[in-house]
């Protein structure tokens, strides 16, 4: 027979863990596997934090495509419309023409993007915290700042360079804040000029919690132990703006931060917009249980997805439920549709997703951590040592493994390293200056 063309579109958790079980499960001879995704790895979100952190290395956060999946053929490029119809995909490479991918099957796994709301001066001075390229330019900018507050004898200057908000207190946001403040901390004591106290640190929390997906005690634990650093918790309140870098609160407040990181919350990606896939009010895809998309009562044949861009029903939970969007449900998924895949191919029927959650974990800064796990809530450094251990497990292959554990190893001998590499972020600057011809002006 005549193998089946399998594209998964997207190389996130679900894309490159489900590309990942097909090429195993199937011979050469049943299927053949096609993933297209722009990036040439997939980025390990829940390591976003260390890797800014400087914990462990950026490049040990991500998994490469090629690497990978060595049984899969990988396209670098985009799928700029999918027309289920035809079963066809239309992919950009990132050089040359678009073409036509034909398929039988379909993973529509192109995940999700920073849900962003219409305040005035975000889209200017604003940064997400989603993407590995986001976490390198956050640490560079946030030593940067200290550089810059070190040298200025403008006070206004200073307290607006060493003003950090950061939007939401979701994980991304808790972590990313409590992270950063503790690697900012550290990098204090080469600057002699600067004390702990001209630092501030600003969780704006649109909610009267934070961490939702734990219990209430434990996500005021978090907020204690986030005052105790002496960083400033807004709950209840709202950014309304931040034109100029002026930050202006729901609550009245207002200061100047050179510093806004958006982390409330995300939404599909907007490359679903451009297929025939039916979604629901949320823009997300609709499914069945078994991970199939559904119109209405009728099975869409051939055409899957999973993780943030999909509407999965949680069937631990009462009808009317949805997975979560959550690492944790994306690589469980991931697995059990490609299984049902596998079923399919092989003539069999498919079988439902159903995971219960198992709980969070949350890193709170080196050594501290929130945790609770089937019911077990933990404080502190044990649940710091599981929220590395249950990651370090989950993340792709034995090299990634091996990589990360070595940079937590060396970090218990080694100092945590504290250098801006800022130049990352504009290479051909000093070149561009450099080669002018005599005479041009300097831009």
């Amino acid at each position: 027979m005549n193998p089946k063309r399998i594209l998964v579109v997207g190389a996130g958790h679900v894309g490159l863990y489900a590309a990942l079980r097909l090429s195993k499960k199937l011979s050469s001879r049943e299927a053949e596997v096609i993933v297209v995704d722009p990036q040439p790895h997939m980025t390990y979100q829940p390591f976003l934090p260390e890797a800014a952190a400087g914990n462990i290395s950026p490049r040990h956060a991500v998994v490469p495509l090629r690497r990978e999946l060595r049984r899969c053929t990988v396209v670098a490029g985009t799928v700029t419309r999918v027309e289920h119809d035809r079963k066809v995909a239309i992919v950009q490479p990132i050089v040359g023409p678009a073409r036509e991918i034909a398929y039988d099957h379909v993973i529509v796994a192109p995940g999700s993007v920073s849900r962003t709301l219409p305040i005035p001066g975000l889209h200017e001075h604003g940064i997400g915290f989603k993407t590995i390229g986001e976490a390198i330019y956050l640490r560079n900018h946030v030593l940067d700042r200290l550089d810059v507050a070190a040298v200025t004898p403008d006070p206004e200057v200073r307290q607006s360079a060493l003003t950090f908000t950061f939007v939401g207190g979701g994980y991304a946001g808790i972590e990313a804040l409590a992270e950063m403040e503790d690697m900012a901390r550290d990098a204090l004591r080469y600057y002699p000029e600067l004390k702990p106290e001209d630092m501030r640190w600003v969780l704006v929390e649109a909610t009267q919690r934070v961490l939702p997906e734990v219990d209430r005690d434990m996500g005021a634990y978090t907020v204690q132990q986030l005052l105790k650093r002496n960083m400033d918790i807004r709950l209840d309140t709202r950014l309304e703006s931040c034109v100029d870098g002026v930050v202006k609160l729901s609550d009245g407040d207002s200061f100047r931060s050179d510093t806004i990181v958006w982390t409330a919350g995300v939404k599909p990606s907007p490359m679903l917009d451009a297929t025939d896939f039916p979604r629901d009010e949320r823009r997300r895809v609709t499914c069945l249980p078994t991970l199939q998309v559904v119109d209405g009562d009728r099975v869409v044949e051939g055409a899957w997805s999973a993780g943030d861009c999909a509407a999965v029903p949680d069937l631990t939970k009462e009808p009317g439920n949805f997975c979560s969007p959550s690492a944790q449900h994306a690589v469980r998924q991931a697995a059990r549709m490609a299984d049902n895949i596998v079923a399919v191919v092989r003539g069999r029927e498919p079988v439902d997703y159903k995971h219960k959650h198992a709980g969070s974990v949350a890193s709170l800064g080196l050594h501290k951590g929130v945790a609770q796990v089937y019911g077990i809530k933990m404080t502190g450094w044990p649940a710091w040592f599981m929220h590395r251990t249950y990651h370090m497990s989950r993340i792709p292959s034995f090299n990634r493994k091996v990589r990360v554990v070595v940079d937590w190893s060396l970090a218990f001998f080694l100092k945590r390293e504290v250098v801006a590499l800022g130049q990352l972020h504009d290479p051909r600057e000093e070149f561009v200056e450099a080669s002018a011809p005599v005479g041009a002006p300097r831009v």
